[in-house]
């Protein structure tokens, strides 16, 4: 009898957190590091939520809340839906869980078994296939290629439902891409999905308010509300709020599903941290000055980047509309040697060589089930941002 179950052979360890964590490790030996591999908001949290938080201590709002979450901070959720995105949603159709994750483990859980399909657009987040085969249900790829945005194409759903499928997967603006969809972009795949009533809707919108340009993401409740009762629209506190730490992620659904990750969740974690809650409710109230000088940084730190990148041999990169990372191809860069003689085969080699040779940390494309891209978080320093390309660039060009 082995100790470990075999449903843990389903999955791998966070891609992106081995990459960080040996580059944690590299600098601690006093190697000179620029980790651009993490996906989390350099900036402080608004003090405004600070504030909330200690007030909370003070006030002892320091014991077990609903599992689905306090009263308060399911109304501002449902005044945030319904302010962002026109979406009508009760306080009991909300639920608030430790970070995004957990509402897609919870939903995954809660919902598959063997024999089910989930289609997940690629390049997708590292942990999307791995929640969904943890849960016994089949990921099924859909590549979306750079040269439409590295966005869904209507046909190309289409082609990937068949009577199996349970849920497809949406994330605007994406983790790796950037990618994010307007509501003329959804609106051909809200047509598909219409056309298949037994099939739920993940739409992941946690980076929706890092947008660019004047950029207006959507989402697919507001685009067609007639799948409403077969959608689950996820969003958190973590990235626009610079709120990683506190993990705070929220969902609203049809009440039976609602039910159904709330009897999980009471069985696994019970509810978020009381603290944690109060901070959110008063960022999703109060006010949103803050995002939106962030959202001047990483705006311009985008296009630093994109600009820089692209005068890198081998390397092509498109700009993205929001979230805070690029996902540059680097095919151009395969097959040749580093200065130290390293063979670069694979993604996986280009970041490594990458990490081992010049000390910048990026995590390969392969890791989001797209191979030869790799992604750059540019949610660090501008300086720092500055001297990893500069780095970037002089490994391409060493290239042979």
């Amino acid at each position: 009898m082995t100790l470990i179950a075999d449903r843990l052979n389903r999955i791998s360890p966070s891609q992106t957190i081995a990459i960080s964590t040996k580059a944690r490790a590299l600098k601690a030996e006093g190697r000179d590091i620029i980790s651009l591999s993490a996906g989390e908001p350099d900036f402080d949290t608004p003090d405004h939520i600070k504030q909330a938080a200690i007030a909370a201590i003070n006030a002892g709002d320091t014991k077990y809340t609903d599992v689905a979450g306090t009263a308060a901070l399911r109304q501002a959720i449902v005044a945030k839906f319904k302010r962002d995105s026109g979406i009508d949603y009760k306080p009991e159709e909300i639920i608030v869980s430790t970070g995004g994750k957990q509402v897609i483990f919870n939903a995954m859980l809660a919902t598959v078994q063997a024999g089910d399909e989930v289609v997940i657009p690629t390049p997708c987040w590292v942990s999307y296939p791995d929640i969904v085969a943890l849960a016994e249900a089949k990921p099924v790829f859909v590549p979306c290629s750079q040269n439409n945005g590295f966005k869904l194409r209507a046909e190309d759903l289409e082609a990937a439902i068949t009577p199996n499928t349970k849920w497809v997967f949406l994330n605007s603006p994406s983790n790796p891409t950037g990618a994010a969809y307007s509501a003329a972009d959804l609106r051909p795949i809200c047509d598909v999905l219409l056309k298949h009533p037994n099939v739920w809707v993940f739409t992941d919108d946690i980076y929706e308010k890092l947008v660019y340009d004047g950029f207006k993401p959507a989402t697919i409740v507001e685009v067609e509300p007639r799948l409403r009762e077969r959608t689950l629209t996820m969003n958190g506190c973590s990235k626009a709020y610079a709120m990683t730490g506190w993990r705070i992620g929220y969902c609203g659904a049809p009440l039976a599903l609602i039910k159904a990750m709330d009897k999980l969740q009471s069985q696994s974690t019970s509810n978020t941290s009381s603290v944690s809650q109060a901070a959110a409710v008063a960022a999703l109230n109060g006010p949103e000055d803050e995002i939106v000088k962030m959202a001047e940084v990483y705006k311009a730190r985008r296009d630093l980047v994109v600009d820089m990148l692209n005068d890198a041999p081998g390397i092509i990169c498109s700009k993205p509309e929001g979230a805070f990372y690029v996902f540059p191809s680097m095919r151009g860069c395969i097959g040749k040697t580093t200065a130290k003689g390293k063979k670069i085969e694979t993604d996986e080699d280009f970041v490594i060589a990458l990490l081992d040779e010049e000390g910048v940390a990026a995590v390969h494309g392969s890791a989001f089930i797209y191979p030869g891209h790799f992604r750059i978080s540019y949610a660090t320093s501008t300086e720092a941002l500055r001297e990893a390309c500069t780095r970037i660039q002089r490994f391409c060009a060493a290239l042979k």
